[in-house]
């Protein structure tokens, strides 16, 4: 009932103890609370929460235009309404090595587990488009360091994430890696890496677990786990799945509504009201004080048999 029973501490230790190299911890990418505690109901290693996603749940394009207080609110949002350790996208840390300071110490009151920070020019862009411009490297260290130097609980993670795969090469990706590694980064984060083999030469230039991201529609193949296992990454990453998933569905029914006078043929495809009320935990609610939450909660069973409820 209400929030999760672990805290940020807590999180912060289960996520450090479970990127070991070759893991490859599954964090489908959450798009609001509800989805996170599905998330963690189907039983995976932790939440994602993509900047991506969070620009585009307010309508905006993935091109630095959400602020801290956003980024900070959203993910706290989300954090809470699970047990598991939530990663977040900080896009370029929302400014100069001060703002970056203070962006983390936002980030660690909200309860994340931890963040990853780019090395692009603000405004970004998405890091699997072309035309991106990338900092010199002396920022991108600076960067990582005001990161790591802010933090107060030494289990928050700093992940450096870099975007020079797709400007520079994968030798140049590599060694601003180990650079921001030297510079207090925990954990890496090479974008748009295009094939398994890429990613595991990273695997082996860093001491520091490394993260693949399996976004669809971008440069990089969909690569099953036990390929990226194989290759050595700790963790993988699936940003706008849901999202995109629950807006297809969306779609579909408006689209249903509009053909057909009625949303009655989508209706099967619907998460019932049952499993609503389930999700939501309707029950504790009304164990917790029968005397104002005095509801019942319909079950399963009756709603296969009554499209209404």
């Amino acid at each position: 009932m209400l929030y999760s029973k672990k805290t940020p501490e807590a999180k912060r230790r289960d996520l450090r103890a479970m990127l070991v190299p070759g893991a490859a911890r599954q964090f489908p990418g959450a798009f609001n609370p509800l989805s996170a505690r599905l998330i963690e109901e189907k039983k995976f290693d932790g939440v994602y929460i993509s900047g991506a996603v969070l620009a585009n749940d307010l309508g905006l394009p993935d091109i630095g235009m959400t602020t801290l207080t956003e980024v900070a609110t959203r993910g706290g949002q989300i954090a809470r309404m699970t047990d598991l350790p939530c990663l977040i996208d900080a896009d370029t840390g929302f400014g100069e090595p001060m703002n970056v300071a203070r962006t983390i110490q936002e980030l660690e009151n909200a309860g994340l587990a931890g963040c990853h920070i780019e090395d692009q020019f603000n405004p970004k862009r998405c890091g699997h488009l072309d035309g991106k411009n990338m900092v010199d490297l002396d920022t991108a260290i600076k960067r990582i360091a005001a990161a790591a130097d802010a933090r107060r609980d030494p289990n928050f993670l700093i992940m450096a994430r870099t975007d020079i795969r797709v400007v520079e090469g994968l030798d140049a990706a590599i060694d601003r890696a180990k650079a921001l590694v030297d510079a207090g980064a925990d954990a890496i984060f090479p974008e748009a890496m295009k094939s398994v083999a890429e990613f595991e030469a990273v695997c082996k230039a860093v001491d520091v677990p490394v993260l693949a991201n399996m976004t669809e529609f971008g440069k990089s193949e969909l690569f099953t786990r036990d390929d990226l296992a194989a290759a050595g990454v700790a963790m993988i990453i699936y940003p706008v799945t849901l999202l995109r998933s629950a807006m297809g569905a969306a779609e579909r029914v408006l689209d249903a509504i509009a053909a057909n006078g009625t949303q009655e043929s989508s209706v099967a495809q619907m998460l019932t009201r049952a499993r609503l009320y389930d999700l939501v935990d309707y029950e504790a609610y009304n164990h917790f004080d029968t005397g104002i939450f005095n509801f019942q909660i319909p079950s399963l069973d009756i709603e296969s048999n009554n499209s209404n409820l």
